[in-house]
């Protein structure tokens, strides 16, 4: 089945990254969004890649939606630019506010903070709180390591294979909304099984 997005949550680095496909890769998916009219939810940063997708949405006629501390904000990173920009109070209420408005996720390439963001929305989708599809923007194999160390988790008996279904990848950011579109979530049973008995 077929969905309808009409806002996707971009999770990504507040540093441009060593690579200038990391920016363009950016650039491209705010371009996306913007055309298929699907509103942007983000950090509410103006730098980074952050700011690099906000400004390429923006600049495509589409709509953005910034959630950003109040800490950040004090720091003069807030996008100046944006229509929509909410001051909150922690990291914590960010996030929770970024997943309540967003009907699907991506994440660009990061550091900590998108891993965090990144791993929340999968466990989140895990325990079956959503069922809203998840796209890693892989860009020059970025998220190589990432699927290995998920698949690491399923062969060590701590994960499921299905929950390797649990994203989708891509490096074209144009393929990769397609695939959320098209996203069916992997059935399973409980998230919390038997394992092997112990000695």
């Amino acid at each position: 089945m077929r969905r309808t997005l009409g806002s996707v949550c971009v999770y990504c680095g507040s540093r441009p990254g060593a690579r200038p496909e990391y920016r363009e890769a950016a650039i491209e998916l705010g371009r996306a969004l913007a055309r298929k009219q699907i509103t942007l939810v983000y950090g509410g940063a103006s730098v980074g890649l952050m700011g690099a997708v906000a400004d390429a949405a923006l600049d495509a006629g589409g709509d953005v939606i910034g959630i950003l501390p109040r800490w950040l904000e004090a720091r003069e990173v807030g996008h100046e630019r944006l229509k929509e920009l909410h001051i909150v109070d922690s990291m914590h209420t960010r996030k929770a506010r970024m997943i309540e408005r967003s009907d699907a996720f991506v994440a660009l390439p990061g550091g900590l903070g998108t891993f965090d963001e990144l791993f929340e929305v999968l466990t989140w989708a895990q325990v079956g709180l959503h069922t809203k599809p998840v796209g890693l923007l892989d860009v020059g194999g970025y998220f190589e390591p990432f699927r290995a160390l998920v698949r690491h988790a399923v062969i060590e008996g701590f994960a499921l294979p299905e929950h390797e279904g649990l994203f989708v990848s891509d490096p074209d950011p144009h393929e990769l909304v397609e695939k959320l579109c098209s996203f069916e979530r992997p059935v399973y049973g409980s998230k919390w099984v038997d394992g092997p008995k112990g000695p």
